[in-house]
């Protein structure tokens, strides 16, 4: 038999509306988790001045909660399915946006007060990040089944493709930014924050996108 012809199988994933939605906010999602990896620790260190030692162990608190954020997600689709039976769809809404005041908490904190209470907001952060991960998943697995030829591989790979480029970005977009925001101001405060801030407002159209999709 003939292969199918490349190009054509992933205009055919690209013109499915939900296929494409969700790439996209796969994108604008993973841009804004990884966005604030880099940038975390440094600026723990310089606006609240914590030790490279506390600062690590903030990192820590962050993937703490995304751990128990995951857990939560696992438990509320099996275990606890009777008590906490919420659709997939609305598990993937709640934790970008979460996320994404988590991180504008976290930019505003800093500028406010220097005792801004940094290590509930990272783990509150992180917890919010673990839950939108594992419900994006499914949803993911879901929608890769969808359409009306079997291309699950193809929406996989176009699915995973707009993850891996939005880490790659939101790595070098981190740390590019808040460079450029230092180089604007001498207040760093200022500069980290507005990079957290702009971050927030990426998870936040993630979550609006989000809700878009019609995940059964």
């Amino acid at each position: 038999t003939d292969k199918p012809d490349f190009m054509a199988a992933v205009r055919e994933v690209w013109g499915d509306r939900s296929a494409r939605v969700f790439a996209i906010f796969v994108f604008t999602a993973m841009v804004a988790y990884n966005t604030q990896d880099l940038i975390l620790e440094p600026y723990a260190g310089h606006v609240f001045g914590m030790t490279p030692g506390e600062s690590t162990q903030l990192g820590g608190m962050h993937h703490g909660g995304a751990l128990l954020g995951m857990i939560l997600v696992l438990l509320a689709g099996t275990a606890l399915k009777r008590w906490i039976n919420l659709p997939v769809n609305t598990w993937v809404v709640g934790g970008c946006a979460a996320s994404g005041f988590a991180l504008i908490a976290l930019g505003f904190g800093g500028q406010q007060n220097a005792d801004w209470p940094i290590a509930p907001n990272v783990f509150l952060l992180g917890f919010s990040d673990g839950d939108f991960a594992v419900a994006a998943i499914g949803a993911r697995m879901v929608l890769a089944t969808g359409g009306t030829s079997a291309r699950e591989g193809m929406r996989m790979g176009v699915f995973g493709a707009a993850q891996a480029i939005a880490f790659a970005i939101g790595s070098f977009a981190g740390t590019v930014a808040v460079d450029i925001m230092r180089a604007l101001t001498p207040d760093l405060a200022l500069a980290y924050g507005t990079v957290f801030i702009g971050e927030g407002l990426i998870f936040l159209l993630s979550a609006a996108l989000a809700a878009r999709i019609s995940i059964s």
